[in-house]
């Protein structure tokens, strides 16, 4: 079936107005104040929470 009008542009900026990607968050590693993402091993310390979970070569 055919539409039966045009789709306006402002219909158009309306039903995409939530399609524009979100900045992600960032929080503080507990262990060495670094930022990463939460729910992520900290990619500086490799802990997540307490626990030390991959092993990050020191330079």
């Amino acid at each position: 079936m055919q539409p039966k009008k045009k789709t306006t542009a402002r219909k158009k900026g309306f039903r995409r107005s939530h399609d524009a990607l979100k900045a992600t968050g960032f929080v503080t590693c507990p262990s060495c104040q670094e930022p990463k993402l939460p729910h992520q091993v900290c990619p500086s310390c490799g802990n997540y929470g307490d626990v030390e979970v991959i092993r990050v070569k020191t330079k």
